[in-house]
């Protein structure tokens, strides 16, 4: 074998030979393979597409079939009259979206209201950004999608694909840092 050939086999095997060694270490050995999750949330995958639908506005009107799309949405589903575990759902998203500073923008804030609807005077005076609808009839194809836990804080990304839910006893802090995750390495919404 010519010297001009050895030399570059030589540099060949120096460029694959890390790869190679990565390759093996990652696949052939599971202790090796990552266990952690960074996600502090409930990771839908794949993600769940919502329907189109359009919804009663707690106070009047309807919404478009496509409001939960061009935007990050925080959804929360609970009852009406919104209790103390509903304050705090909607005072963490609200939170949430503020600690998002300039990009808020990219998120709204979404009340799916079933039962008794509304105590509109606090929702209004408190959450004068928040989307406020009833679950009526037309309501139940998306509540069947979203799993009919009421209670629960939903992610849904631009494009109307649930991505992620959180418990609801879920710390705030976990899902400010998910959504910054999320709006940093998005380029949609």
């Amino acid at each position: 074998m010519n010297p001009g050939r050895r030399m570059l086999l030589i540099l060949a095997a120096l460029f694959a030979a890390p790869l190679a060694i990565s390759f093996a270490m990652y696949y052939g050995h599971s202790s090796l393979q990552p266990t952690r999750r960074v996600n502090h949330g409930d990771l839908l995958n794949p993600a769940v597409a919502l329907p189109a639908v359009s919804l009663p506005f707690a106070a009047a009107g309807v919404t478009r079939p496509d409001f939960l799309r061009h935007k990050w949405s925080l959804v929360f589903v609970g009852e009406g009259a919104c209790n103390e575990r509903c304050r705090k759902a909607l005072y963490d998203t609200r939170q949430v979206r503020l600690a998002l500073d300039r990009d808020m923008v990219r998120v709204q804030r979404v009340f799916i209201a079933s039962g008794t609807c509304c105590d509109l005077p606090f929702l209004q005076n408190e959450h004068p950004d928040l989307i406020v609808v009833r679950a009526d009839g037309t309501a139940r194809p998306l509540l069947e999608r979203l799993g009919g836990a009421a209670g629960r804080i939903y992610l849904v990304d631009p494009f109307s694909n649930l991505v992620m839910s959180y418990a609801p006893d879920a710390a705030a802090k976990g899902l400010l840092e998910d959504l910054k995750r999320l709006l940093t390495l998005s380029q949609i919404g």
